[in-house]
């Protein structure tokens, strides 16, 4: 699968800088609630808004296209690689942030293969947050994506998280709208407001969000 025409296709008609200052809102809301890691790994960082942002002081990303390097700015360390494969320190990381990825594996197995792979790299009471599609509320776009092939719902990956290792601390099946084609707010402020907003996910949400703890 050529994933750099994809998602070149995905998003031509998305404007950069919105997407820019969305993600700069999400990376410091995730900051609080990871309990501000000071090391954190983007395990499917893709074009990198997300690690970008992230006020961590150690930053790692993991990709499998190498254009990766194209996008990622600072002083982040950047692995080209399969991420259910390449070598990562075990008990390291403070913090694991995944983001529209489980979707993109060929099996449950995968999935939980590669969670289990994270409960290793993640310190003991280290957290992990993962952000996905919905396929309870987003089943009518969820195969509209070319890279999507598991399904899951929050309470899938929250057993997967459990078989993992993992203790299970927050769970919100509605989170973040679907796609940045969606109504997602663009100025910072409106963006923070919603994300501090619990009760109006609901309303747009299609995309759950999950945290969890190595104990």
């Amino acid at each position: 699968m050529n994933y750099n025409r994809i998602y070149w296709y995905r998003f031509k008609g998305v404007d950069k800088a919105k997407k820019k200052i969305i993600w700069k809102e999400i990376a410091n809301f995730f900051h609080q609630k990871l309990g501000s890691p000071e090391k954190i790994l983007d395990s499917a960082g893709g074009m990198c808004e997300f690690i970008n942002a992230s006020p961590s002081k150690e930053k790692w990303v993991i990709d499998i296209e190498e254009s990766v390097k194209e996008f990622v700015e600072g002083d982040v360390k950047t692995i080209v690689g399969d991420v259910l494969k390449v070598d990562i320190p075990k008990n390291y990381f403070d913090a694991v942030f995944i983001s529209n990825f489980l979707e993109h594996l060929s099996s449950q197995q995968e999935v939980a293969h590669f969670l289990s792979r994270m409960y290793e790299n993640i310190r003991p009471g280290g957290k992990i947050a993962i952000i996905g599609p919905n396929f309870k509320y987003a089943y009518k776009e969820y195969f509209d994506f070319a890279d999507h092939t598991v399904i899951l719902s929050e309470l899938a990956v929250e057993e997967h998280l459990y078989g993992a290792g993992f203790e299970l601390l927050e769970t919100h099946p509605r989170f973040l709208p679907l796609s940045f084609r969606g109504k997602l707010p663009v100025h910072k402020l409106l963006a923070r407001l919603y994300l501090n907003m619990p009760f109006i996910w609901f309303l747009f949400g299609k995309q759950f969000l999950i945290i969890a703890e190595k104990k």
